[in-house]
């Protein structure tokens, strides 16, 4: 039987509930393994909500990014905690290296602030990470889904069916570990 392609969920406390929940599900319902990577294996890690609580199954220290065929960011307090540990950020800065998809919710994109990644980039998020992002000279679209190139970005709770959809669809043409983001994937491409 072949192993099922593998997806990084970075997560830490304080995670918006929904917008782990919503895309992990979907995620496991095609078939992907999702893999809940906090600061140590073992790890309980709350929702900001109460409603969800995790385990970790591995620390980021034992993490390695050729693992995986793309990376989860949920939003919430989590990216604000991750981004202040230089592995969170090395491994966001290995995933877009690669070109490989990063999905990243409502206030996920901070990481990729903290990662220097978002100059030039055209992104979503948060209302008030969208300034910061204008901010750093990146170009901020009110969508519920903008993808550039291997990122695919969203701003809030109410996006995460459109969310889901775009990564499932993203892997769907084939992203690999190695491949990065398909050939004719749509550059800066938005959905309304």
């Amino acid at each position: 039987m072949a192993q099922r392609a593998r997806v990084a969920c970075i997560i830490g406390d304080g995670f918006e509930d929904s917008e782990f929940r919503v895309p992990y599900d979907r995620l496991r319902s095609e078939g992907y393994q999702v893999d809940l990577i906090g600061a140590k294996a073992g790890q309980t890690i709350a929702g900001k909500a109460g409603r969800e609580k995790l385990t970790a199954e591995k620390g980021i220290a034992e993490a390695k990014p050729d693992d995986y065929v793309a990376l989860l960011i949920p939003g919430g307090y989590s990216p604000d905690h991750l981004r202040i540990d230089p592995r969170f950020v090395q491994f966001v800065k290995a995933f877009d290296a690669a070109q490989r998809p990063i999905a990243a919710v409502c206030h996920g994109p901070q990481l990729l602030i903290t990662a220097g990644l978002v100059k030039g980039r055209t992104l979503t998020a948060w209302p008030t990470i969208q300034e910061d992002l204008r901010q750093l000279g990146a170009q901020v679209k009110d969508a519920e889904v903008v993808e550039d190139r291997n990122w695919i970005t969203s701003r809030k709770p109410d996006d995460l069916e459109a969310f889901s959809d775009a990564l499932v669809e993203r892997l769907a043409q084939g992203a690999r570990p190695g491949q990065g983001y398909p050939a004719g994937a749509e550059d800066q491409a938005a959905h309304p």
